[in-house]
């Protein structure tokens, strides 16, 4: 697996990417949209999110760590690659660092999978 930095930079006051659906994708946004879809291949990371979005409210990293067999170091690299991709949003506090869902990049992703897929997006 490649160890390349996801590095995102949206346009200003944007929350995540611009769904497919609204416009053909230019190779700026064909990258941006690579590196979610890249973000989210990853089972750790895909399980982690779920995790987040499952715990409806901001959740520390120290709860996170216990529920995979891998180190802390590497749940931290995984959380960063979703922050970097705007999936997660990260507040520390002192050596605590607590995580939660951006909703709004949330919400975008089902609807750039449903076009991809091909589906029709519900209204």
């Amino acid at each position: 697996m490649s160890k390349q930095e996801l590095v995102l930079t949206p346009a200003p006051g944007s929350a995540c990417c611009t769904p497919i659906s609204d416009a053909a994708l230019d190779p700026a946004g064909a990258i941006e949209g690579a590196a979610v879809f890249k973000a989210l291949a990853d089972p750790i990371r895909l399980r982690l999110l779920s995790i987040i979005t499952s715990a409806g409210d901001e959740i520390c990293v120290c709860d996170l760590t216990p529920q995979f067999e891998v180190s802390g170091p590497t749940i931290s690299h995984h959380l960063k690659v979703l922050a970097q991709v705007r999936f997660v949003t990260v507040e520390h506090a002192g050596t605590s660092s607590r995580y939660q869902v951006n909703p709004r990049c949330l919400a975008a992703f089902p609807t750039a999978a449903d076009v991809v897929m091909g589906h029709t997006p519900a209204p």
